[in-house]
């Protein structure tokens, strides 16, 4: 999939998700260009995991559009019927969108080098000699390269993480998913991989990220959405979004999650 110059990365339009009777996402877009940080902030049951895993397809949207690199996802049936028409597309995407998970979801009997070679080799299909080269260099990227041969229990919570975000980063992704990357973790360990989040960032990657950490959304986004009951109630740079709210439910929301509150 090329992407044409001015086309989104991720684009998505009038996306709506229900679980039988509860909707969760009532028409939500979003675009995400070449570069952009966009952080997906809001209370518990606002939507967000949900529209991340939407993304990458890991949850069926019922209704709307979804763009990848300019191409739309080619749907068959419609509402609770409908599925992607084109497996093999869906493949394709997942290959360029790697997500790092709340739960590290690291395979507990592969060392972590194995974990962060195993996905490069066996899907892209690259030589394992190159893979394992380029493997070492991101654990030193993300700090924990003397951990290479260790097993994932050996690990802290934070380097499991660091290894996870790793193991994301070998597939060369067009850009990178967070689903709560820091929630799983004592305050000590959080800083760890916000230091790697905030790294990525200034490199320029492409990254949506749903977080609960207020001042890691101000601090690396070029965009932030504030979801509420499945809409996009408010979005903005962060220097507005944070500066100068302009809903009451955002306002109310700031407050709770600030650090004084």
């Amino acid at each position: 999939m090329k992407n044409k110059s001015n086309d989104p990365v991720i684009a998505l339009r009038e996306l709506r998700k229900s679980y039988d009777s509860l909707e969760v996402l009532r028409g939500v877009d979003l675009a995400a260009h070449e570069g952009d940080v966009i952080s997906l902030i809001g209370s518990s049951g606002s939507g967000k995991s949900t529209l991340l895993r939407c993304i990458n397809m890991l949850e069926v949207s019922q209704a709307g559009d979804i763009s990848f690199c300019g191409a739309p996802v080619r749907w068959r049936g419609e509402g609770a019927d409908r599925q992607p028409a084109d497996r093999q597309q869906v493949i394709d995407m997942r290959t360029q969108l790697s997500m790092v998970f709340q739960q590290f979801n690291l395979w507990s009997h592969m060392t972590v080098l194995k974990n962060v070679m195993e996905a490069p080799v066996t899907v892209l299909g690259r030589p394992r000699a190159e893979v394992a080269d380029e493997a070492m260099a991101l654990l030193g990227k993300v700090g924990i390269a003397d951990k290479a041969d260790a097993y994932p229990a050996q690990l802290s919570g934070g380097q499991q993480q660091r290894a996870a975000i790793a193991r994301a980063l070998a597939m060369r992704p067009k850009a990178l998913l967070f689903d709560e990357p820091t929630s799983a973790l004592d305050p000590e360990l959080e800083l760890e991989v916000v230091k790697v989040i905030r790294e990525l960032a200034a490199e320029g990657r492409t990254m949506i990220l749903v977080t609960h950490d207020m001042r890691l959304a101000r601090d690396v986004s070029s965009h932030v959405m504030f979801l509420n009951q499945g809409v996009v109630e408010e979005q903005g740079a962060p220097e507005d979004v944070f500066g100068s709210p302009k809903t009451e439910r955002l306002r109310q929301f700031l407050h709770a999650t600030s650090p004084a509150a």
